[in-house]
């Protein structure tokens, strides 16, 4: 009696444990948390003041509500000057590029819209519709370009990079950055007078940014690490292995800022835990 009365009792708490469980999972893996942060560096023209960037990272085609309008909501209400997106938009295991275009189309009636590719786009062998997708929406492409962003006679200039997977087949073959090295390289020569800033989907690449002088830069791919400990933060992220540097929130080395998005969706790990889904809002200060 004893026994299966200690059986019972276990029952019970595990069937407790699964139906607090469950609930909090789902909340943590669809509740989406926005993070805002004031840039203020002495290079952003006085046009610029106050000009607000959101950014989306890693959604790997998950859905936010019917047509993505959780996530959209969301967007519109930051009322952003521009959105740039950084990377895996769409998942190369569960392809599905409509989930994906749904917030695209629903984003370039907010603001205007920069991309770069992430390494799931680069391994899913759609890339080239993917980009024609993008750029029949409205979106402005950055394959290893540079764009002009204007305010009265002033300007900024937007960069943005490729993914370094293009160059690879999986994660076994580690990261090629020749394409990377040359491009940072081209614009580290050139003229760095007007603020700059890069798009690019690999936060663990920082060195190199900051070696180029880019002054801020959007990164995502990390996806916070998945699991977000107390006091050690993430946990695991892709090409940085365990108890990864690069996660979450501001970093700075040099002249250089970086921020990383713990981006939206998830990929092969199904469930965040303290980690919530996340856009970044960055607003510039020029003092």
């Amino acid at each position: 009696m004893k026994i299966r009365h200690k059986t019972m009792k276990l029952l019970i708490i595990l069937v407790v444990l699964i139906v607090c469980t469950v609930p909090y999972s789902i909340w943590q893996n669809n509740s989406i948390v926005v993070t805002q942060t004031n840039f203020v560096n002495e290079k952003i023209p006085n046009a610029f003041d106050q000009y607000k960037i959101v950014q989306i990272s890693d959604l790997h085609n998950k859905l936010f509500g019917a047509n993505q309008e959780k996530l959209l909501n969301k967007v519109r209400s930051e009322t952003p000057d521009i959105i740039v997106v950084t990377g895996d938009l769409i998942d190369q295991r569960k392809y599905n590029l409509e989930k994906s275009m749904l917030f695209v189309k629903g984003a370039v009636k907010i603001a205007p819209v920069y991309y770069v590719s992430g390494n799931h786009e680069a391994w899913s062998g759609n890339y080239e519709t993917i980009k024609k997708s993008l750029i029949d929406a409205g979106v402005i492409v950055l394959d290893n370009t540079e764009f002009v962003i204007s305010r009265g006679d002033a300007t900024i200039k937007l960069l943005g990079v490729s993914d370094p997977d293009f160059l690879t087949s999986s994660y076994l073959e580690g990261t090629n950055t020749t394409i990377l090295d040359e491009t940072l390289n081209r614009w580290s020569e050139g003229d760095a007078v007007d603020f700059r800033i890069l798009l690019s989907h690999r936060p663990e690449l920082f060195d190199l940014y900051s070696e180029a002088k880019i002054d801020l830069v959007f990164s995502g791919h990390a996806h916070g690490g998945q699991i977000r400990l107390p006091l050690l933060g993430g946990l695991v992220a892709p090409d940085q292995g365990f108890f990864p540097k690069y996660t979450s929130g501001s970093y700075n080395k040099g002249t250089t800022t970086m921020f990383v998005s713990r981006g939206l969706g998830n990929s092969i790990v199904p469930q965040r835990l303290f980690n919530r889904p996340e856009i970044v809002v960055v607003t510039l200060k020029s003092k």
